[in-house]
């Protein structure tokens, strides 16, 4: 593997490293956009689409296996258990069904879904542990459901939007909300544990927390819109570092080899942190925003962009060494972007017409999504609406 990466990263020093359009090896389309990330399970993969309808298709193929039809948008990463597979949907309903055919086995109403702003892509994520179902709500609410009845456990309010997915060790919920805050629940029974208030900034001065938090050995981490990264103690909630970065952390950090990989929005960065104390270890410039999380093959860092693009880059070094652009990005590329790096001079990010500004972003293909690495085969959603699986051979 060591000799076949130096003559990897010794042909990108020759090449621009493109290798991998033609590595296509299947893409499933859907009717809207796909930010949720994909599942495995023995053959299947599992994901849903803006177009309300969550997806079973055989990974081998691409074709369908089954679907199933929400009221909402599932904009949700699933979870499984045994037999059972659950999502949320922006309906307000925690969805489990059979794996295997798609049969409905129980449905939870939350008391009703929101959305903080257009910049909020995701759902809470369900998390599975031992035999509970832990899933946040736009009603402010983190819920515990007996995974396999769906009976309400317990329940505990924040007061704001939960969209952030909760993560579970030694008996330790850890969320956080839009209202800044980051938790600890005991598993058992909701009990507060402790509680963690970012520090804010002057335009984000609530310091929302809008996805998943990352844990490591006894450490918590988690980025916020208030331009931090923060490192806890998961036992005390006290801090043990943060940074500032120079915009928004949505993403969750990836820790890999002692280290953190994560990117940032609108200074369009992906960096690479010592876990230990923050320091940053190298920055690699992207031309867009990053909110999906990276995941790591081999010694290789894999994330996608906003600007329709997955990269590829080595954990150590920072170097790119494969990419990925959907179609919809080589065709509208340059409907945002000049010939010589940045935004063309007619483009506005956030002037008065930011939503028709963020519609362009999303022509481009833009990847959302959380990579899902099975095998030799890289698997993604778009804002195209298609499913990729891409070969890493």
């Amino acid at each position: 593997m060591k000799i076949k990466l130096v003559l990897l990263l010794a042909l990108c020093a020759l090449t621009d490293c493109l290798f991998a359009q033609n590595n296509v090896l299947w893409k499933f389309e859907t009717n809207d956009r796909v930010y949720s990330s994909p599942v495995t399970n023995g053959n299947l993969l599992y994901f849903g689409s803006g177009d309300h309808t969550f997806y079973a298709i055989h990974k081998e193929t691409g074709e369908k296996a089954w679907e199933y039809k929400t009221k909402g948008a599932v904009h949700s990463t699933a979870s499984i258990f045994d037999h059972i597979i659950y999502f949320a949907s922006a309906d307000g309903n925690l969805y489990a069904l059979d794996k295997n055919d798609g049969s409905l086995i129980w449905l939870f109403q939350s008391e009703g879904e929101k959305s903080y702003d257009i910049w909020d892509y995701y759902l809470s994520d369900p998390m599975v542990y031992e035999d509970k179902v832990y899933w946040g709500s736009g009603d402010g609410h983190m819920y515990a459901l007996n995974g396999l009845s769906g009976d309400l456990e317990w329940k505990y309010q924040t007061d704001d939007i939960i969209h952030a997915s909760p993560v579970v060790a030694d008996n330790q919920l850890y969320f956080g909300n839009y209202n800044g805050n980051f938790y600890s629940l005991n598993t058992e029974n909701g009990d507060l544990i402790w509680k963690f208030k970012t520090i804010g900034s002057s335009f984000f001065p609530k310091g929302e927390i809008q996805k998943a938090a990352a844990i490591d050995n006894e450490t918590v981490y988690f980025g916020s819109r208030d331009y931090n990264i923060y490192a806890l103690s998961t036992k005390t909630g006290r801090g043990k570092w943060n940074i500032k970065t120079g915009s928004w952390v949505i993403s969750t950090p990836l820790v890999y080899k002692e280290n953190l990989f994560f990117g940032t929005s609108d200074s369009h960065i992906f960096y690479n942190t010592n876990k230990n104390n923050g320091k940053v270890n190298w920055e690699f410039p992207v031309e867009m925003r990053v909110y999906g999380s990276a995941v790591a093959h081999n010694e290789i860092i894999y994330f996608g962009s906003f600007d329709g693009k997955v990269y590829g880059v080595h954990f150590e070094t920072g170097k790119k060494v494969w990419e990925f652009q959907t179609e919809n990005s080589k065709k509208n590329y340059h409907t945002i972007f000049s010939e010589e790096g940045g935004f063309n001079e007619d483009f506005i990010l956030y002037g008065e017409e930011y939503l028709e500004s963020e519609k362009m972003i999303h022509s481009l293909g833009s990847i959302l999504s959380t990579p899902l690495i099975d095998g030799n085969v890289i698997y993604f959603g778009s804002s195209d609406g298609n499913l990729y699986a891409i070969s890493l051979e």
